[in-house]
């Protein structure tokens, strides 16, 4: 612990934070280690030579996840459009169903809803309510008797 780079705990911790800094940043660069080493004797020059380095390669870091950053954005962006969309379509449909069902079907609906109940399956077709399609043909064709 004699050298100068060690003569506090926290420099030690400082020393090793940058020898580490410097093989994973230069990794990142892909230069050679060796050319980027910290020398305990090094002047001031290499210093500043090891910080433009590290800045350069945290440049680049940030520039890679901005890049990423606006792709996810406009990923999400044309998912809420899409997801907007159909929710209008969903919103058109309901108030059209509405608009179609009868006044008993809504009550049964509604019952449901409060009960917390699960509309009628498949299995109980003869329960169901006729589609729209269905009620207009048969408002059309009158009595069948």
């Amino acid at each position: 612990m004699n050298s100068p780079c060690y003569s506090v705990a926290m420099d030690l911790g400082v020393c090793q934070l940058r020898n580490f800094s410097i093989s994973f940043l230069s990794s990142l660069l892909g230069t050679e280690t060796s050319s980027v080493k910290l020398d305990n004797s090094s002047s001031g020059a290499s210093v500043v030579a090891i910080d433009n380095k590290i800045e350069q390669a945290m440049d680049l870091v940030k520039s890679h996840l901005m890049y990423a950053v606006r792709e996810e954005v406009e990923v999400l962006k044309e998912q809420i459009k899409e997801l907007l969309e159909r929710n209008s379509q969903l919103e058109q449909e309901n108030n059209l169903l509405k608009n179609l069902a009868s006044p008993e079907q809504l009550a049964q609906f509604q019952a449901q809803v409060q009960s917390g109940s699960s509309p009628p399956s498949s299995a109980q077709g003869a329960q169901q309510p006729p589609t729209p399609s269905a009620q207009l043909a048969a408002q059309n064709s009158g009595p069948s008797a």
